[in-house]
């Protein structure tokens, strides 16, 4: 295991850091990492089966896992501190043969100025036969600023034969726009299950596109989606699954609107083959009056109860 750069961020890096990807400042991170602030290499390290290589030809890094590598995790968050930074990275991920990780990517984005400022990370996963990845991406935005904060996350995955991909996202507020845009392609008994949490707030907006085309024989994606509008935020979420081959699909958004909230929920199937086995769902609608009530006889006041089962719903 080798260094290639030692760490050196911001204190506002350093508090993101804590959230998005569970940063010890003490312990550091326990595996490979790659650091990225306001477009630049903050700390870079990989280890023994996971090798992180900045690109030559445009902003981003090759993240290499072995074949066979398992139980490992890296890191790869990223981080806007300043206002009138626009981050544009792309990074792919090479998950070799019969390997088992655990890929960290949070993303913060920090404004206290009057311009915006923006993540967009465009990622492509390039599963080998037999592999798996857990994927954890959380979301957060920060600052008192008028400029809006603005985080646009490109997922790209294509999955071979046997390989296993699931997608654990996190946006719990403070980020003004976002569009979440993830696509996936599957080979021959390859799986993908995605589980997406949002909260929005004031004015913000939120949009979630998933496009997955199952090509292999008993391939398979699990697409959910939950969600809370609150204020005068909107969110919109559009899917669609396609099944080429014998194979089973579903898709499901579930929302809770509350004040002044809008959802717009447009889960869509295409069955291209007789055995393809697709359903989806869509939910939106306030918190139930029972579930409040029942609470408030515990001790709870409205405002309590509420948050209580938000919390649970996007647990």
């Amino acid at each position: 295991m080798s260094d290639i750069m030692n760490i050196n961020f911001n204190d506002i890096t350093g508090e993101m850091l804590k959230v998005i990807s569970d940063y010890d400042s003490k312990t550091g991170f326990k595996g490979a990492y790659n650091i990225r602030e306001d477009s630049q290499c903050a700390g870079r390290k990989s280890s023994e089966n996971i090798t992180i290589n900045p690109k030559t030809d445009k902003p981003g890094i090759d993240i290499i896992v072995k074949p066979g590598t398992k139980g490992e995790t890296v890191f790869i968050p990223a981080c806007v501190t300043h206002t009138a930074v626009d981050d544009l990275v792309y990074n792919d991920f090479y998950i070799g043969e019969g390997a088992d990780v655990v890929i960290v990517a949070g993303c913060g984005v920090h404004n206290e100025g009057e311009e915006d400022a923006r993540h967009n990370g465009i990622h492509r996963f390039f599963l080998e036969p037999n592999s798996s990845v857990l994927y954890k991406e959380k979301h957060i935005g920060i600052g008192s600023g008028s400029g809006l904060k603005k985080i646009d996350p490109v997922t790209e995955c294509f999955l071979k034969e046997n390989s296993r991909l699931e997608m654990d996202t996190v946006q719990l507020g403070g980020v003004d726009k976002s569009t979440r845009t993830t696509s996936a392609e599957l080979d021959k008994n390859a799986k993908i299950i995605v589980r997406e949490r949002i909260m929005t707030n004031n004015a913000e907006d939120a949009v979630t596109k998933f496009s997955v085309k199952l090509n292999g024989e008993n391939s398979g994606a699990d697409l959910v989606s939950r969600s809370v509008a609150r204020g005068n935020s909107h969110q919109a979420f559009y899917s669609v699954v396609e099944g080429n081959n014998r194979c089973t699909g579903h898709s499901a958004c579930d929302a809770i609107i509350a004040e002044n909230g809008r959802v717009d929920a447009q889960p869509a199937l295409n069955a291209n083959n007789v055995d393809a086995e697709l359903i989806h769902e869509a939910a939106i609608g306030k918190i139930a009056g029972e579930q409040i009530t029942k609470l408030c006889s515990l001790g709870l006041t409205k405002e309590q109860a509420e948050e209580k089962i938000i919390q649970g719903f996007l647990k």
